[in-house]
């Protein structure tokens, strides 16, 4: 029989290409695909892993993918050179298929880049569609046996930022069971040798029970323990010893020692030990996935992203969570807000910056009537939308961990690498010590202190200890308002020695603050006319100024030629008249010595080119601030304050922080960025806690970036984090439950560590057997993942976390 070299099918019909048999002629211009463009290493990591091509796309299958409207539906973003898309792929079954997969680009050069979720059975693909059509690209994935799953009716459904349960793993189930049924008619088919000593009077019963008990471990180790052998198959084929590798060894040998001593006739064997191997080693498994999923769950900062809207109903404004925007809902986006959802343009001048999605820095301009996609920033005056699709936070948080914004940062590796590298080396070498020291001195004791030593000190335990602590602590983060943007996040906030704050919006209240002006009475003509450029900026100042002008009735007003200078002012023509709010160098006005004594910050105001006066804003600092500060500094951080603003609030700031604190004034975005660089030249670790907008440089340039958040939509990509306002008081409570973090993971490798060194004691001498070592392994990863989850619960509870 010849089975495909490409998919594994039997050859009715034998096509012949380099001296490889394929089943058809689809296989194999599969094959001769993948040949031209050097990506036959598909076939180095599984045997067959081809999929069989149906060749649906040759008959105009997908020839409703020309239709623009369709299009439209289905991908996520698109622009002249990039088009975004989420296929869903259930063909895909292993590492062959995720290496295809995230090299399609070396197929089609209009591919810009592919990434695959196995988990979920998906491929994200970014693709020009000057150079290539979406029919191309599914007609492309198709042709090569992953027909992507594309049903219109759930997409709307499939946007929604809900998580949806998993299906059981049927075949994990069935597995268990099996093991399961047939551990325990071994067991019980060999009572009568355990309460005999082996010696059983009725004749040819021994070798009955024998033998039926050898029938009854097939289906254990060619059905049940299949699973166990292709992990480890596949990481020996890329030259890696993977964890799965010391149980298959143990697996194989307890079962080719139990099949010779029974064909030979030489004794029973182990088999009801290779079963409990396999059915224990199962159970845990099944254990370790479903808790895994269940703090996945749990942990998942979409659940708890603070993306928030500000919604249009009757002339009123109200700001909601993107979760409860509707479709037909209008919205409106500020200057350098996010759009969270697809929305069709009602009013205004869209300047969209779409490089959170591509890339691409240039801005694109939208006119009214024009579709808008999810992810872009408005630059500019504000603008109405009307919402089109769910909003989808999933969609949100996925571009926040796009590679286009993982600079990396100056932090040193995981310290759980250098404990978890050499573990499995280690493990084969007292194995092998073991094996020569029983050939010297007592043959017999081989097979039973090797299983013992390869089934008990199996890594896993050691292994899950990182993964459920940090899996459980971003949780209980999220619990407490701050969103990590990943795990490896919490060790770096451990490593922290150095803390930078802004000032205005981070430490300060945005929206309890008295306002004074002070200069030429202002009209109400002008007024209106503040009222309509400070709406258009998230900037804290201009927030506060748009609330401020509420009272006043709104102005017929046109607003052209907006900008805003991140740290500086925004200026716009307002009905032909030139407008600009901010700082005094940004209107050019000479400050007197009398101004610069003044506290809280100041908004020059100039209309017409005429200096009018300013806005003098009274800081009202945020709730606990002082008592945390002294936290801080009694826990030996190093604190600074850089702001924007003049040095009118130093009083109050070195009340509040101390005068050891260095505080610096009339800081631009750059030289924030300038500041945090010096401190890390000296080897400190620095945290910066900002407002996003005008420290986007420094967040970035920090080893954590904190972005200070008030339910806005004004979101930054340069941030590892984003913290509630209102819970910059619990800061240093969670800076330590980070620490302690690295401390239960510690204790959770000893107490690993401290079991494996146990067992192995007793299996090294003999005195352990393969079944009680197969109990005690998956009890043990149960027993890690128990501690860790309540240890960092307790933590959480003793910090008032």
């Amino acid at each position: 029989m010849v089975h495909c070299f490409h998919c594994g099918d039997l050859c009715e019909n034998t096509y012949k290409e380099a001296e490889k048999d394929f089943c058809c002629l689809g296989c194999k211009q599969v094959y001769l695909l993948l040949n031209e463009n050097n990506l036959c290493n598909y076939y180095s990591y599984e045997i067959n892993p081809g999929i069989k091509a149906k060749g649906k796309f040759t008959s105009g299958h997908f020839a409703y993918l020309d239709d623009e409207t369709i299009v439209q539906q289905l991908v996520q973003f698109t622009s002249e050179t990039h088009t975004n898309i989420t296929f869903s792929l259930p063909q895909m079954h292993c590492s062959s298929c995720v290496y295809l997969l995230e090299n399609l680009h070396r197929i089609e050069p209009g591919i810009i880049s592919s990434r695959s979720n196995f988990q979920r059975k998906e491929v994200f693909i970014s693709f020009n569609p000057a150079l290539i059509t979406l029919r191309k690209v599914v007609e492309l994935l198709s042709f090569t046996g992953y027909e992507p799953v594309i049903s219109l009716n759930n997409i709307a459904e499939n946007d929604k930022p809900v998580k949806k349960k998993l299906p059981e793993n049927r075949k994990q189930i069935y597995r268990i069971g099996i093991a399961g049924f047939c551990f325990a008619n071994i067991m019980m088919l060999s009572f009568p040798e355990y309460f005999s000593s082996g010696i059983i009077d009725e004749k040819g019963l021994k070798e009955t029970f024998t033998w039926l008990n050898l029938f009854l471990s097939l289906p254990v180790l060619f059905f049940s323990a299949s699973g166990i052998f292709i992990s480890a198959w596949k990481g020996l084929r890329q030259r890696f010893i993977n964890i799965d590798s010391p149980i298959a060894l143990a697996i194989i040998v307890t079962f080719a020692r139990s099949y010779y001593e029974i064909i030979s006739g030489q004794g029973a064997g182990f088999l009801d030990s290779g079963s409990g191997i396999v059915f224990f080693m199962l159970i845990g498994r099944w254990f370790q996935d479903k808790t895994y999923d269940s703090i996945s769950f749990d942990r998942d900062y979409r659940s708890y992203f603070p993306l928030g809207v500000t919604v249009k109903n009757e002339n009123k404004e109200l700001n909601i969570p993107v979760t409860k925007l509707k479709i037909n809902d209008q919205i409106i986006i500020r200057n350098e807000e996010m759009i969270p959802a697809d929305a069709l343009l009602l009013k205004g001048n869209a300047n969209i910056d779409y490089s959170f999605v591509s890339g691409e820095e240039r801005t694109v301009k939208i006119n009214p009537g024009e579709y808008v996609y999810a992810g872009g920033k408005q630059m500019g005056s504000s603008i109405e939308l009307q919402i089109l699709k769910e909003a989808s936070q999933s969609y949100i948080t996925e571009l926040w961990n796009n590679d286009i914004f993982n600079k990396p940062k100056t932090g040193e590796q995981s310290f759980i690498h250098p404990w978890s590298r050499y573990f499995t080396i280690v493990l084969f070498i007292i194995a092998i010590a073991t094996v020569i020291f029983w050939w010297i001195f007592n043959p017999s004791n081989i097979l039973p202190s090797l299983t013992a030593v390869l089934i008990v000190a199996c890594p896993c335990s050691l292994l899950l200890s990182a993964t459920f602590t940090y899996g459980n602590m971003l949780r209980i983060f999220g619990r407490n308002k701050l969103y990590l943007k990943n795990a490896s996040v919490i060790e770096s906030l451990a490593t922290v020695d150095s803390i930078v704050f802004d000032k205005t919006g981070t430490i300060t209240r945005p929206n309890h603050n008295t306002i004074d002006y002070k200069g030429t009475p202002l009209s109400e003509s002008e007024k209106g006319m503040l009222k309509k450029i400070s709406s258009q900026s998230v900037h804290p100042l201009s927030v506060l100024l748009a609330t401020y002008f509420e009272q006043f009735p709104d102005q017929q007003t046109v607003v052209r030629n907006y900008h805003e200078i991140a740290g500086q002012g925004i200026a716009a023509l307002v009905n032909g008249i030139q407008v600009k709010m901010g700082s005094a160098n940004f209107i050019n006005e000479r400050i007197s010595e009398k101004i610069s004594l003044d506290s809280g910050s100041h908004v020059h105001v100039q209309i017409g080119g005429k200096i009018k006066g300013r806005f003098c804003i009274g800081n009202q600092y945020r709730k606990g601030i002082k008592k945390e500060a002294g936290l801080l500094k009694n826990a030996g951080y190093n604190m600074f304050v850089l702001s924007g603003d003049h040095d009118g609030e130093k009083e109050n700031l070195q009340y509040i922080f101390g005068d050891s604190t260095i505080l610096k004034f009339r800081q631009t975005p750059e030289e924030k960025l300038i500041f945090i660089r010096q401190l890390q030249q000296n080897n400190q670790k620095v945290m910066m806690i900002g407002d996003g907008l005008n420290d986007a440089g420094a967040l970035m340039q920090a080893d954590i970036g904190i972005a200070v958040n008030e339910n806005s939509a004004q979101f930054t990509p340069a941030c590892d984090a984003i913290l509630n306002g209102s819970n910059i008081k619990d800061l240093s409570k969670l800076l330590n439950y980070s620490k302690a973090g690295k401390k239960i993971v510690t204790a959770s490798f000893i107490l690993s560590i401290l079991y494996n060194i146990a067992g192995l004691s007793f299996a090294v001498s003999a005195n352990l057997s393969p079944m009680v070592a197969a109990i005690l392994m998956p009890a043990s990863s149960i027993s890690i993942v128990l501690f860790v989850t309540m240890a960092t619960n307790f933590v959480a509870r003793q910090k008032n976390l």
